[in-house]
């Protein structure tokens, strides 16, 4: 199978992360991983990508974090939503619909 890339609007792999730390908390490597496998091997967000966003979502207080011991024993940082979080993960998720609403209404226009 050939996996094509997918460039990610701006502020859409912010909207990702929160929505998958909405599930639970998780390490960096796990959010791209869960992300990859919710949107069917779609959307791979690189390390380059994905850490900025995260120390960004930190700084803007969306997201909290703590060492921790993943899976295969070794330290790592775990990350989580915070309520803060959690209101801007809905604010961000109803924009989205509403642009995605708006784009499909442009591409069924003949």
């Amino acid at each position: 199978m050939t996996k094509s890339n997918v460039d990610l609007l701006q502020g859409t792999l912010d909207m990702l992360i929160l929505k998958t730390l909405h599930l639970e908390p998780q390490h960096g490597w796990g959010i791209s991983q869960r992300i990859q496998q919710m949107s069917k091997d779609v959307l791979q967000v690189n390390q380059g990508s994905l850490y900025p966003a995260l120390h960004r979502l930190q700084r803007q207080g969306f997201i909290g974090s703590e060492w921790g011991t993943s899976e295969n024993n070794r330290r790592a940082k775990f990350y989580r939503l915070t309520t803060q979080g959690k209101k801007q993960l809905a604010t961000e998720t109803a924009n989205w619909q509403r642009l995605a609403g708006a784009v499909a209404e442009i591409l069924q226009t003949v």
